[in-house]
C-alpha cells in the first residue's frame, strides 16, 4: 500500500451487528452500508494512574477502557433503525419502545488520504438513541444531519478495540475490508 503524509474526508461508514458464541468469541454479520457520512469523532476514554513516592510521581500508567463517539449523517436508514436501535416496524412507520432491544455493532470507515484512504473498524460499539433537532426556514436551508452518539469498547474475549489498514496492509485484505470484518490476527512477512 501507499504511504500517506494527511488524511482527510469520511466515507464508506458501514456497520455490522453480532452475536456472541458461547465460548465468547464474536461472529460478525455481513457489513451493512450507511450512506451520508458527515462527519465522525473519536475521544479516549480511561483514566491517569499516578503512584507517588520519593517525593514525585513513581510509577504512572493510563488505562485504556476504549472510545466515546458521535457519528453524524445525513439521515439514519430504515434498517438501522430496525437493526441496531431495535425500533420495529408499524403501520409503515417506525415505533420505539421503552423494551427495545437495541444491538451492538461493529463500525467500520474510512478516511481519506494523499496516496490511499486508511480504513478503520471499532470492534464492539453500544450506539445510543438518537436526539432530535429542528429548525424552521429562514432565507436559505440548513441541513444538519442527525448525530448518533456511541461508546467503543474493548471486546471481552482478545480485548480487541480498534484496528487500521497500514502501510504493510496486503492489497486483498484491503480491497475486501467491508466485505466482512477483519478479525486481527498476526501475518508473517514473507
Amino acid at each position: 500500500m501507499a504511504k500517506n503524509r494527511v488524511l482527510y474526508g469520511l466515507t464508506n461508514v458501514h456497520y455490522a451487528t453480532y452475536t456472541r458464541e458461547e465460548d465468547g468469541t464474536y461472529k460478525y454479520d455481513t457489513p451493512k452500508r450507511v450512506e451520508g457520512a458527515v462527519s465522525l469523532e473519536m475521544s479516549p476514554t480511561g483514566d491517569p494512574m499516578n503512584f507517588y513516592a520519593d517525593n514525585g510521581v513513581f510509577f504512572s500508567r493510563n488505562s485504556n477502557t476504549g472510545y466515546e463517539g458521535a457519528l453524524t449523517i445525513a439521515m439514519i436508514t430504515d434498517q438501522f433503525r430496525t437493526d441496531v436501535l431495535g425500533e420495529k416496524m408499524v403501520n409503515g412507520g417506525f415505533l420505539e419502545t421503552s423494551d427495545a432491544k437495541g444491538k451492538d455493532v461493529a463500525i467500520m470507515f474510512q478516511i481519506e488520504g494523499d496516496a490511499q484512504g486508511c480504513r478503520f473498524i471499532y470492534y464492539d460499539c453500544t450506539v445510543a438513541r438518537p436526539s432530535q433537532t429542528a429548525n424552521t426556514t429562514a432565507e436559505s436551508i440548513e441541513i444538519e444531519g442527525q448525530e448518533l452518539t456511541f461508546t467503543a469498547k474493548p471486546r471481552t474475549s482478545d480485548k480487541a478495540i480498534r484496528w487500521n489498514t497500514g502501510e504493510a496492509t496486503p492489497e486483498t485484505m484491503y480491497n475486501d475490508f467491508f466485505k466482512a470484518v477483519v478479525e486481527p490476527v498476526d501475518i508473517i512477512a514473507p
